[in-house]
């Protein structure tokens, strides 16, 4: 047969030039298509997801084709997103169509072009909610991805926003959260509080029982018998009925929590679930009392065992019924290396009996002896939902640890407990039985089924409470064997160690068998599969440790229900609600409905800082200005208005918002004309946070706004006064960059008032930083101005413009005004300066004449004490009568001139000239220029012996860290004559000052060049100040402190150019506080007012800054080579070793005894303490540790090194002093009595060497213990080294193998070293166990008391309890 032309064979090389040529056609296609693509304009789309407030900074970036549909916008979106297209909208953001808020079309198939987009340009887009529901995040549900993915439903899932979430679209720069989203599953999840997942996982569980959660809804609250709060039913009811209605992903369980009464910290204490059972199931019975649900916990979960013991001689039983609400499972049998391969084998292990014999023998009540006997378990009654508990977690006794057991256990999805089921077949002649039912509390631990039950004084022997005959009862056993078979629906899974992990829960639903894993938030489908991932174990085998190797993730708890038809039930269907239950979930409906609609007006609401210069007060005030993003600018001024309450300063009129920078103190823009545009649209839209801020503008009644717009610069021009040497507040002008200085002196003209023609613009670029624009056609911009700005101008037409500037008056008044600050000086109480009526302070005007009579009066009666006013006066004019003279040499006479006359404290009378005055306190303006002069005068001080003031009446610092806890205000006398004191006493009657043998002959100077001391000269060789060729300002005046600043105390407001040093800052206080300046300390006091001593002359005031206070306080200040030494007295037997009697002064070249005669007197008048030079001694203090003894002949700085913050040990001698050479080595012993559990005082001992034979002789010189039978051992840590009775006889390293105590372990080689020794034939006592438990306490009390511990105890693990009443019972004497 000939084949038709149609059908011939194709040769083959045809057939491959075909293939060829089709394949290069349809490449060429394609390139053709992708050629005219990259022609195509292309649109670029930003979308912003306002869905969230977690995601509403986040923005997506699709670049499409001119011609892409709207309808592939939305479809791109939901896949860049995961969000199921058709879930949400998109309408206009900003730009362009800024005011367009109507939705984009979906379905349109127009293009983006044509639908009002841009090529070439960004066009913003936000995605918002369809009809006010959250958009649906995309879940995979192929099976077959399901299954390959099931790792990511067992264990616990990762939190939200990292990679690994299975629910939640996460991108590098989009993260969407999941709460607000109800999972595919249908079912709600619980949030973990913080480490409550235990709770959730039995939360879920009961659920997900049909029978409990219909019983629970049967119940009815009763509002008028309990608060709803404490009620744990109803809070319980609340929950299922929100995890059954609720749209939400997730909800929160506060509100059971709060039932239970637990407060915030409870969250973050993990409990066992198996516990947490037991005790929420006693709590419902509890609360459940006299209602319908009374038995319902016993109905359900609570079943019958017999624990017996029976003679193997006679056959004689002696059991008793316990009741359970679960059985606790061993994992791994004790001293076993294998674990039990099943549930089923482990239950058998739980009732396999064993033989009570040998040691172990039973006393058997017929045979009226001990016998052999068999000891066991038997079920008598399973309950409807069975409760399996794996005991995972053991006891590790070689490493005395908690462990937890992760060998693989096996569990059926349908458990037959019929095996298990006790048919006693044997009836004994005799028996004694017990139902103890309730007193079980519930629960059936193995620990409690090896008791002896013939010792238990609470089993009623002979009474037996079943009354069915044997017959009847193995014939009701035999039926329910054949009906003991139970379906597993809960797996509590743990995750993690004994330490702690991880609990979820996975429960099947008995309305579709399917399985679905509860893991706090998260809900989602898995299979029978992943629940045998629950086993445990691992694939290999490794032997003993196994459990080691094994995965952490495994089943804790079973809960199986038992299959009966008649019993199982369905869940209630919300037709068959109860009425009360039918309310709470339209209750709960709203409130969730009314949450939403808050959610949503918070995530379109606008939160941006809010500032005001309030109008009266003159402070700057800040807040939050919430508004909601339609809302209108002149709403949000209103709001902004009530905000700053200036209702009562200002009318609404007078006020507006600008927008603002706070760095920089700037404002960038007013809205003139946009009254009525909405805030989204001005702010740009809502943002967690804003690149700017805004300002509640405010003008007075004849002031009109001034427009600000983008571009300008703002300046603060502040007009200097050279006559009146004053620096006027700032006026804002708003300035542009391009503009020439010419340009902006005519600019600041206008503002100020002032000709342009002989104006001088100083720029302030920064601290200390001025430059004089003198260029007149040099722009702004080139002369370094930037968004907000400082300028000084002077308009006057003085011969001070020809001085160059560094030498003008112009520029010392601009640098005295950048480097003053302003001081709050507090007086001390009695000083000269501060007597002086508060009337002064008080009187808010009045003239001159009224304050001298005011000042006459304290004149009288003090005598020749002068008030402030006349010392500040007296004391201000002959500074300025120098400073002037100085002035004058570099100043023409008609500018410079100043009027000697005029006070600086004219006005200090009457406050409130001091705030309209031109040269007030705002200003910060000083009236004197003070040259320091005559340095020769000037007593300069040594640095203080301490950084830290503890004094008694302020507040102090941690003496343990600053190892300083006292100090004595006390004055010392440089001379032997005396000086008088504010509170008339001169310094004599204080206290005197001795000086060194090292130091006679020395002039008496206040030189601070001391090397060894640490501070530096305030003066060069010559003796003249550093300082002199500079001016310093300093200008003080009375001060009103606050109230609770201190009654009685009087204050100073002082202005002081910060670069004088503290020396001449002191100088300038003399008259002030009416004694010399080595007389008095300097305080600076910081937060919390902690004060610290200024004691470093030399250095500047440049680390204070303005409103710091300072405290004054009297006492005389070191000279060179002294020291502040803080003396504690050493009690070796007393409980508190160390107390603090005294500060003292001591001098480098002084011996140990010229300093032991200094404290003679202080001894006797601060402490009472009247001893003699050779009735004590003088010892290295090193923290609470006595050190080397300090002989008299030892010389300060010499033999004995000392410092600032130095402390010593005073110790009173029993007898003549042992001590006397650097070769004896001085240590404390206490003798151990073993057979009396009880430790000797101290006892010193005084070793010429540093042999053992040595301290053994002398220790049985004192003990009378034979040398040979002499132990001893080193105590541990800092004096007194206190240890327990209970611990020293092993604890302590005894009669260690050395010759000398110099060596290891030992090292003693210093004084002070505590030696503990005992008779090593003295046997311990034996103690009781109560008497063992009384001593505990004892020595618990005794060394509680001391700061030491008894034992090393690791954090307890708090109990979990749950109060009926809705809280704990606090009680406070218990920690």
């Amino acid at each position: 047969m000939v084949p038709s032309e149609e059908n011939q064979l194709v040769p083959k090389e045809d057939m491959l030039w075909r293939c060829r040529q089709s394949i290069f056609d349809e490449m060429k296609k394609k390139f053709s298509q992708i050629e005219s693509a990259a022609d195509e304009p292309r649109v670029l789309c930003i979308i912003q997801d306002t869905t969230n407030s977690k995601t509403v900074n986040e923005r997506i970036t699709l670049n499409l084709p001119a011609s892409t549909p709207v309808k592939r916008l939305f479809e791109d979106v939901a896949s860049k997103v995961g969000y199921v297209n058709g879930t949400f909208d998109l309408i206009w953001g900003n730009g362009v169509n800024v005011a367009d808020t109507t939705l984009l079309n979906q379905s349109s198939d127009k293009s983006v072009v044509d639908a009002g987009f841009e090529p070439g340009k960004k066009n913003f887009l936000h995605l918002t909610d369809k009809d006010g529901e959250q958009p649906q995040i995309v879940l995979e549900e192929s099976s077959g991805e399901h299954d390959r993915n099931q790792d990511r439903f067992i264990g616990p899932l990762p939190r939200e926003g990292s990679v690994g979430c299975s629910n939640d679209y996460v991108t590098q720069n989009y993260s969407y959260s999941s709460i607000l989203n109800k999972s595919e599953t249908g079912y709600v999840g619980l949030v973990n509080q913080a480490m409550t997942c235990y709770l959730n996982s039995l939360l879920q569980t009961l659920f997900m029982t049909p029978e409990f959660r219909n019983a629970l809804y049967k119940w009815e609250f009763e509002e008028s018998e309990e608060d709803p709060v404490t009620s744990i039913p109803f809070q319980l009811q609340r929950l299922f009925v929100l995890l059954q209605t609720s749209k939400k992903r997730a909800i929160e369980t506060t509100d059971v929590t709060r039932s239970f009464g637990w407060d915030s910290s409870e969250a973050w204490q993990q409990h066992d679930v198996q516990e947490l059972c037991r005790v929420m199931f006693d709590a419902l019975e509890q609360k459940w009392k006299q209602t319908e649900q009374a038995d319902l916990i016993n109905q359900l979960y609570q079943g019958k065992l017999k624990d017996y013991v029976r003679c193997l001689e006679c056959g004689y039983e002696s059991w008793r019924i316990d009741t359970y609400l679960d059985i606790p499972l061993v994992i791994r049998p004790y001293g076993s290396s294998q674990a039990f391969a099943s549930v089923e084998e482990a239950l058998h292990a739980f009732i396999q009996p064993e033989i009570l014999d040998g040691p172990n023998q039973y006393f058997c009540e017929r045979c009226k002896k001990k016998c052999d006997a068999r000891k066991g378990l038997r079920f008598l009654h399973f309950p409807y939902l069975l409760t399996l508990q794996l005991k995972r977690f053991d006891f590790d006794y070689t490493t005395m640890h908690r462990i937890k057991l992760n060998d693989r256990m096996t569990f059926p999805e349908e458990l037959d407990m019929g095996s298990f089921i006790d048919i006693e077949d044997e009836s004994p002649q005799t028996e004694s039985c017990t139902d103890s039912g309730a007193e079980n509390e519930g629960s059936c631990h193995s620990d409690q089924m090896s008791n002896d039950f013939s010792n238990d004084d609470g089993v009623d022997e002979g009474i037996c409470l079943e009354s069915n005959s044997t017959a009847e009862r193995i014939s009701k056993v035999g039926i329910e064997k054949n009906s003991l078979l139970y379906e597993l629906f809960s797996v509590m899974v743990h995750s993690g160690s004994a330490a702690g992990g991880h609990y979820y829960a996975c429960i099947k639903s008995f309305n579709d068998d399917q399985w679905y894993s509860f893991n706090d938030q998260h809900v989602s489908r898995i299979t029978h599969e992943d629940i045998k991932k629950t086993y445990g174990g691992t694939s290999g085998s490794r032997g003993y440790y196994s459990s080691a190797f094994a995965s952490s993730t495994n089943a804790y708890m079973l809960i199986y229900r038992l299959k009966d038809p008649t019993r199982n039930a369905k869940f209630l269907e919300v037709s068959d609600y109860p009425d009360h239950i039918k309310r709470l979930v339209q209750k709960e409906k709203e409130l969730e409905e009314q949450e939403k609609r808050q959610r949503e007006i918070e995530r379109n609401t606008c939160k941006i800082k809010l500032f005001c210069m309030h109008p009266v007060k003159q402070i700057m005030m800040e807040n939050k200005l919430e508004v909601h993003k339609d809302k209108t600018l002149k709403e949000a001024v209103e709001i902004a208005y009530k905000i700053m309450d200036l209702e009562e300063a200002i009318p609404l009129d007078f006020c507006r918002l600008v927008k603002y920078d706070e760095f920089h103190d700037y404002l960038e823009r007013s809205y003139e004309g946009e009254e009525d545009t909405p805030m989204g649209i001005l702010l740009g839209g809502v943002k967690s946070t804003y690149m700017f801020d805004l300002l509640l503008e405010t003008r007075r009644p004849e002031q009109t706004f001034q427009c600000y717009k983008p571009g300008e610069v703002m300046v603060k021009v502040h007009v200097v006064d050279l006559k009146q040497e004053t620096v006027a507040p700032p006026v804002s002008v708003r300035a542009y960059l391009n503009q020439t200085v010419t340009e902006f002196k005519y600019l600041i003209s206008k503002a100020v008032h002032l000709p342009a023609e002989t104006m001088r613009i100083v720029l302030e670029r920064c601290y200390n930083d001025m430059r004089l624009l003198n260029v007149a056609n040099k722009t702004l911009k080139a002369e370094g101005f930037f968004r907000s700005n400082k300028v000084f101008v002077e308009s006057s037409e003085s011969q001070d413009r020809q001085l160059a500037f560094t030498d003008s008056h112009l520029w010392k008044i601009l640098d005295r005004h950048a480097n003053t600050i302003r001081l709050y000086v507090s007086l001390p109480e009695q000083s000269p300066g501060s007597q002086f009526r508060r009337t002064v302070f008080q009187k808010a005007s009045g003239d001159s004449s009224n304050v001298d009579e005011l000042c006459q009066r304290v004149k009288g009666p003090l005598g020749n004490m002068k008030s402030v006013e006349a010392i500040l006066e007296e004391s201000t004019e002959k500074l300025k009568t120098l400073s002037l003279q100085q002035q004058q040499q570099d100043m023409d006479n008609g500018d410079s001139s100043k009027s000697t006359e005029a006070s600086d404290f004219e006005n200090i009378e009457s406050p409130s000239n001091e705030v309209d005055s031109s040269a007030s306190a705002e200003n910060r303006e000083l009236e004197n220029q003070i040259q320091v002069s005559d340095p020769e005068n000037f007593q300069s001080e040594e640095r203080s012996d301490s950084d830290v003031n503890n004094d008694r009446s302020t507040s102090s610092v941690d003496s343990d860290i600053l190892s300083s806890s006292h100090s004595s205000d006390t004055l010392c006398n440089v001379d032997s004559a005396s000086i008088p004191l504010a509170n008339g006493l001169d310094s004599h009657s204080i206290t005197s000052s001795r000086r060194s043998k090292a130091n006679e002959g020395k002039k008496e100077t206040w030189d601070t060049a001391e090397e060894d001391s640490g501070t530096d000269s305030e003066y060069d060789e010559s003796g003249k100040s550093r300082g002199e060729t500079q001016y310093m300002y300093f200008k003080a005046e009375p001060y009103i402190a606050e109230e609770g600043s201190g009654e009685g105390q009087k204050w100073l407001l002082i202005h002081v150019d910060k670069r004088i040093t503290l020396s001449a800052f002191k100088q300038h206080l003399e008259p002030l506080v009416g004694v010399p300046s080595s007389q008095f300390k300097v305080f600076r006091v910081y937060a919390s007012n902690q004060e610290f001593e200024s004691v470093r002359l030399n250095e500047t005031l440049s680390s204070f800054s303005d409103d710091n206070k300072i405290t004054i306080r009297l006492g005389r200040a070191l000279k060179k080579g002294e020291y502040r030494v803080k003396v504690y007295q050493l009690l070796i037997n007393d409980p508190e070793p160390c107390k603090f009697l005294l500060d003292s002064v001591f001098a480098k070249g002084m011996t140990v005894r010229q300093s032991k005669e200094e404290l003679l007197p202080q001894l006797r008048e601060q402490c009472g303490l009247d001893l003699t030079v050779d009735r004590f001694r003088l010892r290295k203090k090193t923290w609470k540790n006595p050190g080397t003894v300090f002989l008299d002949y030892h010389v300060y700085e010499e033999d004995i090194n000392i410092s600032s913050n130095w402390e010593v040990f005073l110790e009173i001698l029993d007898g003549a002093e042992q001590m006397k050479s650097m070769s004896q080595l001085a240590v404390l012993s206490r003798r151990w009595r073993p057979s009396e559990m009880k430790l000797d005082p101290f006892q010193e001992v005084v070793l010429e060497s540093s042999s053992v034979d040595e301290l053994k002789e002398k220790l049985s010189e004192i003990s009378g213990i034979l040398v040979e039978n002499i132990e001893f051992a080193k105590g541990r840590g800092t004096f007194p080294c206190e240890i327990s009775v209970l611990e020293i006889h092993q604890d302590l390293d005894w009669n260690p193998k050395v010759s000398t105590l110099n060596v290891w372990p030992l090292y003693i080689c210093d004084d002070g070293a505590v030696i503990f020794y005992r008779d090593k034939t003295e046997e311990v006592v034996e103690l009781t166990e109560e008497q063992r438990n009384e001593l505990m306490k004892k020595e618990s009390s005794r060394l509680q008391k001391t700061g030491h511990r008894v034992t090393y105890s690791p954090r307890k693990e708090k109990a979990l309890k749950i109060y009926l009443d809705g809280a704990p019972n606090k009680d406070l004497t218990q920690d």
